[in-house]
């Protein structure tokens, strides 16, 4: 059986990042290692979170669901050291790709002014049979689309009000666990992060039902397999898409 190609290491020459992901809870299923790698780095790192994914407890009104889940993720990601974490209050379950998301997620960059964007996997599985979600894929390629749009002047030209300005800065969108991935950052020292950080999840991984269900091994499983390919005990993977007329 072939092994899977070797993973080229991510750069780690930049300073701000912003996550732009569907729901609370996607960024720890594999990336947030990898956060707390780069905020031990003194490179800082904004999480904003596309639902509050308040239909994601069956026991849980969303209402109720949504003020738990959104505590969880703030929790979560203090855990990595990130301390800044928007809730752009789009519907659970039901996001779609267009261009009111794309200008939602537009201002978002506009605001932040990232040199990396992260989100998640967006292709329709996570290799195999493995469907992805709707709202992955929907926030995916809406983050590709907004990435440029908020360097351009005459795209959502209304959000140029009180100073702020279009920003093209962002070098590259980096997607976790993509089965297409190339790329990868060694996560051993900070894998233990990744563990509390997806713990910190605990009433929606209760409100899954999967019984007997152990965060870290989850996070084990993919995480050696990930390091095998970077020669290292623990990685994340990436697939990297470049912005500009150069990438």
């Amino acid at each position: 059986m072939d092994l899977p190609p070797p993973l080229e290491p991510l750069p780690e020459d930049w300073t701000r990042a912003l996550a732009i992901v569907a729901h609370p809870d996607d960024m720890e299923f594999g990336s947030a290692a990898a956060v707390a790698r780069w905020t031990g780095q003194g490179k800082e790192v904004v999480y904003c979170m596309v639902t509050s994914g308040e239909a994601g407890i069956d026991s849980l009104a969303p209402d109720e669901c949504r003020r738990v889940r959104e505590a969880e993720q703030v929790e979560s990601a203090r855990v990595v050291g990130v301390d800044v974490v928007e809730f752009l209050h789009q519907p659970d379950g039901i996001l779609e790709y267009g261009v009111p998301l794309r200008r939602e997620l537009a201002h978002v960059v506009r605001r932040h002014r990232p040199e990396i964007v992260l989100t998640g996997n967006f292709h329709e599985t996570f290799g195999g049979r493995n469907l992805n979600q709707a709202d992955h894929i929907a926030t995916g390629r809406a983050v590709l689309d907004a990435v440029r749009d908020a360097g351009n002047r005459w795209v959502f030209p209304e959000q140029l009000v009180d100073g702020l300005e279009p920003w093209g800065g962002v070098t590259a969108v980096w997607a976790g666990g993509s089965p297409l991935a190339e790329h990868g950052v060694d996560t051993t020292d900070t894998f233990d992060a990744g563990v509390a950080s997806l713990t910190a999840h605990a009433a929606y991984i209760d409100g899954l039902g999967w019984e007997n269900w152990d965060p870290r091994e989850f996070l084990e499983g993919f995480g050696r397999q990930t390091g095998q390919r970077l020669g290292v005990a623990f990685g994340a993977s990436f697939e990297v898409f470049p912005m500009g007329w150069g990438g």
